[in-house]
């Protein structure tokens, strides 16, 4: 059995951070597991900025100003507590990484550069040209190394362990060997990202992005909150989905109809391109729906106005993904773009030091919601989320580890995941995972999108039930044990399918539209009903149970949300 004062599961931002605060006490043992090598984790995917009131570009920014664009960007679901402590150390981390070494954009006095970014009334993204993500990633994994962090590499977490008040661990497969360990741990810190590949055809996440703590944890028996507010930004590229950064609007770019018309003007004419995400995604579907469209249901991004050498300089990569994915080079004419499913409000219900329902549990990051983004997150805010969040999560759980011992562990999970595993692979024949996969992207697409009815959501909480008996008979054709890639997808699959019903059922149950839970048949945001969070855990049928729980409101009192 291995074992560790505190485990991370996730080696992307929050992970790495987290790790770095536990770290501070080197007689501790802190190690992160992850399912990819560390600088392959899905932070490095982020291309715009991160929120700080810094005030190098405008000098009357503060972070309370921040904090009130947070709030109103969330449609008044975010907890305001949660948001200020946010916003109010948001300065400090940034300054924090850039001490580090992050190699961040410059002004010409040498600050660190910022540029506007959707519903933000000032321009606070700090940014690295178009790859803010993966510096911060890198600077994160070296500071790691330089601390003495264990990593555990392309390790599938499988179960979570507690007596129902105290953590004792976790369960995983070292995917080199094949075989299932029992790993105990005083405190474990969920950090493994949001799950957008439920959506599987339509997103701009990484392949990764499986939401595998989060379903650890429902299974657990763990609450998992607002699992319904799922993110389209409104610019992936029009047939992989692969993201084009806020940032691009940020410096610029005009979003183009078919007819060559720039739209936003008719849904948000003080903002215009620089609304929050959940109104620019509804207004390119709007003009979808309404036949202003491409050729192939397609909106555009024009970045041609900005020049060759501000597009080489602030958006090379972007260049480089539309030359490679679309064949357009956006110095030269528009892209092509369609919503695609981004960022996961909800997670893993976390109060404000990451910590969930069960002592020395902890969740950071998208895998986790101690609520910041609400009903729809800001651009900038999600880097600057892991950031305070995996501190504060590391620093609590070093707290904890110090003061406390470890709780016995029983081997009955080890026993149990070993089974399950090869149940899977005996047979020749069964379910094929593809197709079930497939199937899972189609319909949550199509029935839990950008915009939702109630029709609709029924059928896709029935289909996700069949989706879930099939899987039952998913059999694993290759049956090495090293590096079993489809063993892999199938363990993966079992998560995607768990949380997509969660979605399913708790926008179905959400009888109103707030942020990016747009509902046809309920038009309005309804505060005397829904002002609440939604808390799904696993019921003794195997299904979602919902219960709600209040909003956290400390300065700002909601009102109607207009730009």
């Amino acid at each position: 059995m291995l074992t560790y004062d505190i485990l991370i599961v996730g080696s992307g931002g929050a992970g790495l951070y987290a790790a770095l605060e536990s770290r501070m006490e080197e007689d501790l043992q802190v190690g992160v597991l992850t399912k990819v090598y560390p600088t392959r984790s899905h932070t490095g995917a982020a291309q715009g900025g991160v929120n700080a009131a810094l005030a190098n570009l405008d000098p009357t920014d503060t972070w309370q100003d921040h904090w009130f664009d947070t709030v109103k960007g969330s449609d008044y679901l975010a907890d305001q507590d949660a948001a200020e402590i946010m916003t109010r150390e948001a300065p400090m981390v940034v300054r924090e990484m850039e001490h580090w070494g992050c190699p961040f954009s410059r002004t010409d006095e040498g600050k660190i550069a910022q540029r506007p970014f959707g519903g933000a009334s000032k321009p606070r993204a700090c940014f690295s040209a178009d790859k803010v993500g993966h510096v911060m990633l890198h600077t994160l994994y070296e500071q790691g190394i330089r601390h003495g962090v264990n990593f555990l590499n392309e390790w599938q977490v499988l179960s979570l362990m507690h007596d129902g008040q105290r953590c004792q661990g976790v369960t995983a497969i070292n995917t080199q060997t094949g075989r299932v360990h029992t790993i105990q741990a005083k405190a474990v810190i969920l950090a493994t990202g949001g799950h957008g590949r439920i959506y599987w055809t339509r997103t701009s996440n990484a392949l990764g992005n499986t939401g595998d703590g989060t379903a650890i944890a429902f299974r657990a028996g763990l609450p998992i909150k607002d699992m319904e507010f799922i993110q389209f930004h409104p610019t992936g590229l029009r047939r992989t989905g692969i993201l084009v950064s806020e940032g691009a609007r940020g410096e610029g770019g005009f979003l183009l109809n078919g007819l060559g018309e720039r739209f936003m003007s008719r849904y948000a004419p003080e903002k215009m391109e620089l609304g929050p995400r959940d109104l620019v995604s509804r207004s390119c579907e709007t003009e979808v729906r309404e036949g202003r469209a491409g050729p192939e249901g397609e909106v555009f991004l024009d970045l041609t106005h900005l020049g060759r050498e501000r597009i080489l300089e602030r958006l090379p990569q972007i260049r480089e993904l539309c030359i490679e994915f679309e064949g357009v080079d956006p110095i030269e004419e528009p892209i092509p773009i369609k919503p695609t499913a981004h960022y996961s409000m909800g997670g893993i219900h976390t109060d404000l030091n990451g910590q969930t329902s069960i002592e020395g549990i902890y969740a950071a990051g998208e895998a986790g919601c101690v609520s910041v983004h609400g009903a729809n997150r800001l651009g900038g805010n999600s880097l600057l989320d892991i950031l305070i969040f995996g501190r504060r999560a590391g620093k609590h759980a070093l707290e904890y580890a110090r003061n406390n011992s470890f709780t016995p562990v029983d081997t009955g999970q080890e026993e149990a995941d070993t089974q399950m595993i090869a149940s899977m692979m005996e047979g020749e024949s069964g379910a094929s995972i593809a197709d079930i996969r497939r199937a899972m992207g189609n319909l949550m697409a199509e029935k839990v999108g950008v915009y939702r009815n109630g029709k609709d959501l029924e059928s896709a909480v029935s289909e996700l039930a069949d989706l879930q008996e099939q899987f039952k008979t998913v059999r694993i054709q290759d049956k090495t044990k090293a590096f079993n890639t489809e063993l892999v997808s199938a363990l993966e699959l079992k998560n995607m399918l768990d949380l997509a019903e969660v979605v399913a059922v708790g926008a179905l149950e959400r009888k109103e539209s707030r942020g990016a839970h747009t509902r046809e048949d309920h038009p309005e945001r309804d505060d005397g009903n829904w002002l609440a969070h939604t808390m799904a855990t696993l019921g003794d049928d195997g299904r979602p149970k919902l219960d709600f729980s209040p909003v956290t409101i400390t300065e700002f009192e909601p009102k109607a949300r207009t730009y």
